[in-house]
């Protein structure tokens, strides 16, 4: 490949000087390295959240479509999509909370209802005294 009339010789670029270290400015021995942490935890898919939303308190169907997406985010993971498991993961989890959320306070306004409707009832049964024996014979 190399014939014999031009033979092979170290050329600095640019009237550098060679000092035996190609690729480096004028005689920088310091080398700079760059640390990248990789988050290499799985993204989370809520499955058994969206388990319990769709089992325990399903309004608006917002635990089956939660349990839709969980199943959606588990299969991206296996698939080594994880921007996509990710993606889903959080859809998911915000259905959750919303369903979870509109749950707690139905059966919050449930209790509260129950208690003011019994001690109204205590109240009208206290107030109310039966006469057993009318004068009107």
């Amino acid at each position: 490949m190399n014939p014999e009339v031009y033979p092979s010789a170290a050329v600095p670029l640019q009237d550098r000087k060679y000092d035996g270290h190609f690729g480096q400015p004028e005689g920088s021995s310091v080398v700079n390295y760059t640390t990248v942490n990789i988050n290499t935890e799985p993204p989370k898919d809520h499955i058994i959240w969206s388990l319990w939303c769709l089992i325990y308190g399903n309004p608006c169907c917002l635990g089956l479509a939660a349990l839709i997406f969980s199943i959606k985010a588990r299969d991206q993971k296996v698939a080594g999509d994880l921007d996509g498991a990710r993606h889903y993961g959080a859809t998911a989890r915000c259905l959750n909370i919303l369903a979870t959320v509109l749950v707690s306070t139905g059966i919050l306004i449930t209790v509260i209802s129950l208690i003011v409707t019994i001690v109204k009832m205590h109240e009208v049964a206290n107030n109310y005294i039966p006469t057993r024996y009318n004068n009107r014979w």
